[in-house]
Formats: structure tokens, C-alpha cells, sequence
């Protein structure tokens, strides 16, 4: 069945209910061919479900069929911000990837625990703190309200869990002891305890690489005191210059965690030593995911995770967006420009793992898109509906999201939905056009507040213009009619004719 995983549902108040195309043994050795809308009696009310969603796994550079550890049950961890400044579009898409992902899985009637991340100590944090006066706590509280703020804003839903690394300290340094007796750890003259890369038989899996291919990565410092330059710092022994607020009482001395022992306390400590999926950008597969990989599985002897997914970059004139660069755009900066659903569209629609291309031709194209869906709602009020999997566009879009997540063809499902729309003017459609996006996160506002808002006209005297325009037609002013159409235009309103009447929108 190629990796096709099959269960049972009831189907519940129908009594014909629509499969997919089988060959279905039966128990006297025949076989019941079964194709796309043949049913089965009402006495079974049983329907076949294809749980057949297959996800890139960079552990294996390969697409695998998925199937959870826990029946019903994701578990899920994915690396956060460094929270020591505003986010980015580059923070937005990471964060964005991994929404769509736990709202597919759960559409897919999965459970789903999501643990994401904040990492509250770090040498940027640290200096960050210093030059603006202030205790570390503060800033990395102040940076987490933002945050929450900004992807609140984009309607990326909060994950199950969000630990801080600094509530993690106790668990790190367990970690570190268990690595140092199994003689994977080793304490440096300068203080620092090092991991000992070269004693992990596995390492460079998840890069595809050797030890001799490999190289230090950026945020891995080659210090004095290291038997090997890859080998990385677990904890990091305390600076004179330092303050008090970034030390650590601890066996090995003051001092705090390196950075990668912190995904690997806190994942271990949330979901357990083994679970299903570990996200996060592509620039984490190495060193920090690596690096990683070496320190849980050193401990435990345990895979950590099953699969590995990494997002693809943002990109600004063929260059990765990134603070270091200084070539970034904080969301902030953006959703002065953009709506925030414009912006969540723009970045949904591309696939999660390519190259995601930053400008304001790509954002305005997205928001004209988005107008295409919204006027197709806006025309045709929607009907509450159920999804049914088995309807033609529902099943497009499952095949797509089921494919790797594939959104680019699942939003193309939409606009054959908004055309159909168009053409038959179903309610139904309407209801599942919005129930679609609803598991992307789109199209759940009110159609004619997306297309009217951003007007430099109030409402009432938009109406107003509108009543004399129908009051010259009338009187077969059509010059008169027609000038206050340009009028509005002008001034970004866009008037449309139809049978119930006038209605406007803002232009694109």
C-alpha cells in the first residue's frame, strides 16, 4: 500500500458514505473493487480513511509515511527565539512553518502536544541587557510579551508548552553530569565542560557529513582547552565581566548553560526522551540540532526524535534574512504596510522547506490573492458546513497537505473553489471554501471588513457618494455617475455593480 496506514470511522448520520479508490479484500477470498463514490450499505455507516500523510525527514533526506509513537498522539518540539529583540519575518516564517504543521496534524484528528522554546540566556542576551541598563529577566520579559504580541497578531497559535531555558538549569547540569560519566563530557582548565564530539559514533548523521567534512559552526567558539575545534560547550564557566543575573550555582562551578544543552533538557524534560517530531529552521540543522542529537542520545542511548523538519530561509535580493546581516524587516515593520493576514498568506502559500523571496511586489500580489477568496465569500455568504473528505476539492486539498504539507496546492484548491463560487453561487462551497482555510488559518474574518478595511474614507460618506451616483443614473447623468466612480477611485475605493446593487471595496 506504499506506506498507506488504514483506519475506521463511523460516519455518523449518513447512510451512504463515499470511499476512496480500494481494493478491499472480503472474508470469502473474493475482493470488492471499490472506486471514488461507491458506498457501502447504511447498516455499517464504516468508511475508510486514508492516513497517509508523508513528511520530509532531513534525517534521512527522504519523504517517509508518519505515523506517531502514541497512537493519536503527536509530540513535538520545536527550537524558538533567542528573545533578545523584536522578530523578523525570517522568526514569523519558522513559527508560521511549524502552526500549519500542528494544525494539519490536528485536522487530521490527531492529539497534539507542541512544545516551543524560549531561550532567555545568551551571550546577545546578556550583552543586550548591559547596554540598555537593564536585568536580563527584564528584557527577555519584555521580548517575550513582543513576541506573543507579533504572532498573536499573524494568528499562530500558542504552543501546548513554551519553556524557558532558565527554568531548565537543574535538569542541563543532570544532563551534563550524565554525559561526563559516560565519559562523553570532559571539564576544560578554563572551567568550561566540553562535549567530546569525536566519542559519539554518530555524529554528522543528521548533516550527511564526517567528522573531518564538518567545521565549527557560528555560534560555536573554538576555545583553548578543547581536544577537538568541533567539540562544544556544554557549560560555560562564569566571566568577571559578567553579571550576576547570568551565573549559576553548580558542581562544575558558577557559570551557565552552553546553548545547545537547553533544547536538549527541556525537550527531554516536556515530551520524553524519544518523540515524534523536531522542527526548526534550516540554519539549526547544524551545529545546534547536531549538536543536539549528541547530547540526548549520548545520555539516554535513545533516537531523539523520529523525524527532523527544518524550514526553508527567507530571503532578501538572494540573501538569507538575518539580524547578523542586518538585512531584516520585523514584523512590526511589515504590518505597518501589510494586514496581517496578507502577511500569513504570503508566507502559507509558499511551501514551508523552499526559498521564501521578501518584497513588497511579492506581499501586494498576496494581498490581491487573498481579495480573490474573500470577495468569492463576500459574494456568496457560507454555509456552516462539516468538511467532507471525500468531496472532490476537500480530497485535492487533503492530498496536498498530506504530501509533505504541501500548501502551495492546497491554496490553488481554494481558488478552483472561489471559481466555482463564482460560477454557481453554492453556499455549500462558500462554507467549504472557508472551512479549508480554516486549517491554514485563513479566511475566518468577515469578508467585507477584509475588503473594505484600509479605506481613507469613513464608511457613511462612501455610502453617501454612492446614493448620489445611483440618484444621477437615475437621472441619466451617466457623465455625473461616472465621475464620482473616478472620484472614488482616486481615493482607493473600487465600486461594484450587482444585482442586489452597488457595493465597494478597497483597491488592491
Amino acid at each position: 500500500m506504499g506506506g498507506f496506514i488504514l483506519r475506521f470511522i463511523v460516519a455518523e448520520g449518513s447512510s451512504r458514505t463515499p470511499v476512496h479508490p480500494l481494493n478491499l479484500p472480503l472474508d470469502d477470498g473474493r475482493r470488492l473493487q471499490a472506486s471514488a463514490g461507491c458506498v457501502f450499505p447504511s447498516p455499517s455507516r464504516l468508511a475508510f480513511v486514508s492516513m497517509s500523510l508523508r513528511i520530509y525527514n532531513t534525517l534521512s533526506r527522504d519523504l517517509q509515511p508518519f505515523a506517531p509513537l502514541e497512537p493519536g498522539h503527536v509530540r513535538m518540539y520545536v527550537c524558538g527565539m533567542t528573545i533578545y529583540d523584536l522578530c523578523h519575518i525570517g522568526h514569523a516564517r519558522m513559527m508560521m512553518a511549524f502552526d500549519v504543521v500542528q494544525r494539519w496534524l490536528k485536522a487530521s484528528g490527531m492529539r497534539v502536544t507542541y512544545v516551543r522554546n524560549i531561550t532567555d540566556i545568551d551571550d546577545k542576551i546578556i550583552k543586550r541587557a548591559l547596554e540598555r541598563g537593564i536585568t536580563i529577566r527584564a528584557l527577555t520579559d519584555e521580548m517575550t510579551a513582543a513576541m506573543h504580541q507579533d504572532i498573536g497578531a499573524l494568528h499562530i497559535e500558542p504552543p501546548t508548552l513554551e519553556p524557558r531555558a532558565t527554568d531548565y538549569v537543574p535538569q542541563m547540569l543532570g544532563l551534563i553530569s550524565t554525559l561526563e560519566h559516560k565519559g562523553l563530557a570532559y571539564r576544560s582548565p578554563n572551567g568550561d565542560v566540553n562535549y567530546a564530539v569525536r566519542k559519539f559514533p554518530g555524529y554528522g548523521k543528521l548533516s550527511g557529513k564526517s567528522l573531518d567534512e564538518l567545521h565549527a559552526g557560528e555560534r560555536v567558539a573554538v576555545l583553548d582547552g578543547k581536544d577537538d575545534p568541533l567539540d562544544f560547550v556544554l557549560w560555560k564557566a562564569a566571566k568577571p565581566t559578567e553579571p550576576a543575573d547570568a551565573i549559576w550555582p553548580s558542581d562544575f562551578g558558577p557559570g551557565r548553560p552552553g546553548w545547545h544543552i537547553e533544547c536538549s533538557a527541556m525537550s527531554c524534560q516536556t515530551l520524553g526522551e524519544s518523540f515524534d517530531i523536531h522542527g526548526g529552521g534550516a540554519d539549526l540543522q547544524f551545529p545546534h540540532h547536531e549538536n543536539e542529537i549528541a547530547q540526548s542520545e549520548g545520555a539516554s542511548g535513545k533516537p531523539l526524535a523520529r523525524f527532523w523538519v527544518h524550514n526553508g530561509f527567507v530571503r532578501v535580493d538572494n540573501e538569507k534574512m538575518s539580524k547578523s546581516l542586518g538585512n531584516f524587516f520585523t514584523i512590526r515593520d511589515v504590518l505597518q504596510q501589510y494586514d496581517a493576514e496578507t502577511l500569513r498568506f504570503f508566507i502559507v502559500r509558499a511551501h514551508y522547506r523552499s526559498a521564501l523571496n521578501y518584497s513588497d511586489a511579492h506581499l501586494d500580489d498576496a494581498r490581491g490573492a487573498l481579495k480573490r477568496l474573500y470577495t468569492a465569500l463576500d459574494a456568496v455568504p457560507p454555509a456552516d458546513v462539516q468538511i467532507d473528505w471525500a468531496q472532490p476539492q476537500a480530497a485535492r486539498f487533503k492530498a496536498a497537505m498530506d504530501e509533505d504539507f504541501g500548501t502551495p496546492e492546497a491554496v490553488a484548491v481554494l481558488f478552483e473553489l472561489a471559481t466555482e463560487i463564482n460560477k454557481t453561487r453554492s453556499a455549500a462551497l462558500s462554507g467549504l471554501l472557508k472551512a479549508l482555510g480554516g486549517t491554514l488559518g485563513l479566511l475566518q474574518g468577515d469578508p467585507k471588513a477584509y475588503l473594505q478595511a484600509g479605506a481613507t474614507l469613513d464608511d457613511a460618506a462612501i455610502t453617501a457618494l454612492i446614493d448620489q451616483r445611483a440618484a444621477a443614473k437615475l437621472a441619466k447623468n451617466f457623465a455625473e455617475a461616472d465621475r464620482i466612480r473616478q472620484d472614488l477611485l482616486a481615493q482607493g475605493v473600487v465600486l461594484k455593480d450587482g444585482p442586489t446593487g452597488t457595493t465597494w471595496e478597497v483597491a488592491a
